[in-house]
């Protein structure tokens, strides 16, 4: 990866044997008394951005880490088929366990994941588990370098959406960044379009704040009152129109 200035290999297990395994978790894979890993051997490189380690999990001649549950899709035709496609895992080193849903960590993880894109075209498409999403490479390049220069949040794709038995339109994957999901409510939900449309630029509101506590009032871009207010139990901000 040397045409990656920001990113540095600092560990590549193939350097020397034998290697201390880690787990998909980043707990140490213990070894058996004949120096093999007594469990699933997964091979993995250290990485270093911007002063931050992270772990880059299941290459070759390892075995691959499980392949991620996917539900929704931003710039793919189709969903990338696991007959088709091997996984590898991209995650905070061990030592920023307790940290992994900071804001610099998360970014570092996205400026690192962009980077492999640009440096490697036969990645497809990059899943974010919390939103069960896949994302183009193209798309995800675009979206996370415009945020990652100070850009709007990528809310298709590090969210989604999902229409409720109820009517309402939620989002799947807010929960990561503010411990709240976002609920829009019937009527103001009716149009799906107009629906995600808003909760894209809430969305995007809410992860600079950090969410909302109790009640507050904003006007939508066509000039309508409406009114945000978490749930009973907190994990929720529904929106409906004053």
């Amino acid at each position: 990866m040397t045409s990656q200035r920001a990113v540095a290999l600092t560990y590549d297990p193939a350097d020397e044997t034998p290697v201390h395994l880690v787990a998909a978790d980043g707990q140490q894979i213990r070894q058996s008394s004949d120096g093999q890993a007594s469990t699933t051997d997964l091979v993995w490189l250290e990485l270093l951005r911007d002063g931050l380690m992270f772990d880059l999990i299941g290459l070759a001649s390892g075995d691959a880490v499980p392949y991620p549950e996917i539900e929704h899709f931003f710039d793919l035709e189709e969903k990338p088929a696991s007959v088709l496609y091997e996984a590898l895992q991209l995650a905070p080193g061990h030592h920023l366990s307790g940290g992994e849903r900071t804001m610099p960590v998360v970014k570092g993880l996205m400026a690192l994941a962009r980077d492999l894109v640009q440096h490697f075209e036969e990645i497809e498409a990059v899943v974010w588990p919390p939103a069960q999403s896949a994302i183009g490479r193209q798309y995800f390049e675009s979206v996370s370098t415009a945020w990652l220069d100070g850009g709007a949040f990528p809310a298709l794709g590090l969210t989604a959406f999902r229409e409720t038995i109820d009517g309402a339109l939620q989002s799947i994957g807010l929960d990561f960044w503010i411990n709240q999901e976002l609920r829009v409510e019937p009527p103001l939900s009716t149009d799906k379009i107009s629906a995600t449309r808003l909760g894209v630029r809430l969305v995007n509101q809410l992860v600079l704040v950090g969410g909302i506590e109790g009640s507050e009032r904003i006007v939508a871009p066509d000039g309508n009152l409406l009114v945000m207010r978490t749930s009973r139990n907190g994990k929720f901000i529904r929106v409906w129109r004053e």
